[in-house]
C-alpha cells in the first residue's frame, strides 16, 4: 500500500453538543491536513473550538457531542466511525496526546516510571525489565536528571516544566505517528516554555512524528510549525505557512493576533494590542463573518453573508470579504 503524504485528513468536520439550552456549534465545517513529519499548529482564543478539534481526533468528547459531519481520517482510516475498543487501541500507540495540565493527567499516586510502563505494556508485547529500561530511556531523552532514580519517584516529587517532561515522555514511549499537544507550555514560564517546544521539535526529527500544536499564543508556534490554522468561534479563518501567517497575514483576526504577541524590537513604551469585545455565542452563531462585531475593518455584507476561502497561493488561504476579488481598494482603506 502506498504511503500518502497526509498522515490526517480532516474534512468538513462539524462537532455539536447537547445541552439543557440547547445545541453548541463548537466546530463549524472545518478542514485540514496534517503532513508526513511536519508540525500543524492551531491557534486562536479559549472557545474557537482548538481543543475540541484535538479531543475530536482521538474521540475523547463527552457523551453530549455529536458528530453533526465530515470526516476525519489517519492513515487513510475512518477514525469517527471506529469503536471504543479500536479508539482505544489507537491512542498511546499510533496517536498520543499531551495535555496542559500535567498534575490532572499524571496519576499522582503512581510513581512516573510505572505510569510510563504501563502505557508502553498496554500496546507492546514486552516484558516488565525492558518497559523500565525504555522508561528510564525516555526520560533521558526529554533531559529530565538522573532518569535512573526519578524513574522511581512520584508527580509531585518533579517541577510543573519536568512534569510535562514526564507527560511528553509518556505519551512519546510507544513512538506514535502523531503527537497532539493542547496548550502544553500554558502554565510554565518563558523559559521553560522554549525548553519544552524545543524538546518536542528534537523528537519530532528523532522519531519521524508528525505534530499538532494547540495553543492560545502565535508566539510559540513561530520557530517551531511549519503550518498555522487561525481558528475563532469554531471556524477556520485563515491557514498557511508559518511564513504566510506571520510575513502576509490576510485576515484581521490573525493580524490583531500577531500584534499582541511581544516583539525583541519593541519599544518600551510600545503597548501590545488587546482584541476588544468577545467571542460570538456559539448557541446561535450569526450568519456572516464570526469576527463582524470585533473587526474594525467591517463592511455590511460581513454581518450578513460568511465569505469563501479566498486562495492566495502556496496553500494560504483566508475567509474575508476584504480580500474577496470584487472588493474593491477604496472599500478596503474605507474600512481601515
Amino acid at each position: 500500500m502506498k504511503e500518502v503524504d497526509n498522515i490526517l485528513e480532516v474534512k468538513d468536520l462539524a462537532v455539536s453538543f447537547q445541552t439543557f439550552f440547547g445545541e453548541v456549534e463548537a466546530v463549524r465545517d472545518i478542514s485540514f491536513n496534517v503532513r508526513r513529519a511536519s508540525t500543524l499548529a492551531i491557534v486562536g482564543e479559549s472557545g474557537s473550538g482548538k481543543s475540541v478539534t484535538a479531543n475530536s481526533i482521538i474521540k475523547l468528547l463527552p457523551d453530549t457531542a455529536v458528530y453533526k459531519n465530515g470526516y476525519i481520517k489517519f492513515n487513510g482510516e475512518d477514525l469517527i466511525g471506529k469503536t471504543e475498543k479500536e479508539m482505544a487501541e489507537m491512542r498511546g500507540n499510533k496517536i498520543s496526546m499531551v495535555f496542559q495540565d500535567p498534575m490532572t493527567s499524571l496519576n499522582p499516586t503512581m510513581k512516573v516510571g510505572k505510569q510510563i510502563i504501563e502505557g508502553v505494556k498496554a500496546h507492546k508485547k514486552i516484558s516488565n525489565e525492558e518497559a523500565k529500561k525504555l522508561a528510564i530511556e525516555m526520560l533521558d531523552l526529554v533531559a529530565v536528571p538522573q532518569p535512573d532514580k526519578r524513574v522511581n519517584q512520584y508527580p509531585h516529587e518533579f517541577s510543573g516544566g519536568m512534569r510535562q517532561r514526564v507527560m511528553i515522555a509518556l505519551a512519546m514511549a510507544s513512538k506514535p505517528e502523531l503527537l497532539i499537544a493542547d496548550e502544553p507550555t500554558t502554565a510554565l514560564d518563558v523559559t521553560v516554555q522554549a525548553q519544552i517546544l524545543d524538546l518536542m521539535k528534537g523528537l519530532k526529527d528523532n522519531f519521524n512524528t508528525s505534530i499538532i500544536l494547540i495553543t492560545h499564543d502565535l508566539g510559540v508556534v513561530a520557530d517551531m510549525a511549519d503550518e498555522i490554522i487561525v481558528m475563532y468561534a469554531g471556524q477556520i479563518l485563515e491557514k498557511g505557512t508559518v511564513e504566510d501567517i506571520f510575513e502576509n497575514p490576510k485576515h484581521p483576526y490573525t493580524f490583531k493576533l500577531i500584534g499582541a504577541v511581544p516583539r525583541l524590537d519593541m519599544d518600551k513604551n510600545e503597548e501590545l494590542h488587546a482584541i476588544e469585545g468577545s467571542p460570538p455565542d456559539l448557541y446561535m452563531p450569526p450568519k456572516g463573518c464570526s469576527f463582524y462585531d470585533r473587526c474594525s475593518r467591517a463592511m455590511k455584507i460581513c454581518e450578513d453573508h460568511m465569505p469563501e476561502f479566498t486562495d492566495h497561493g502556496n496553500g494560504h488561504c483566508s475567509r474575508c470579504w476584504l480580500n474577496h476579488p470584487q472588493c474593491t481598494r477604496e472599500e478596503a482603506s474605507l474600512n481601515d
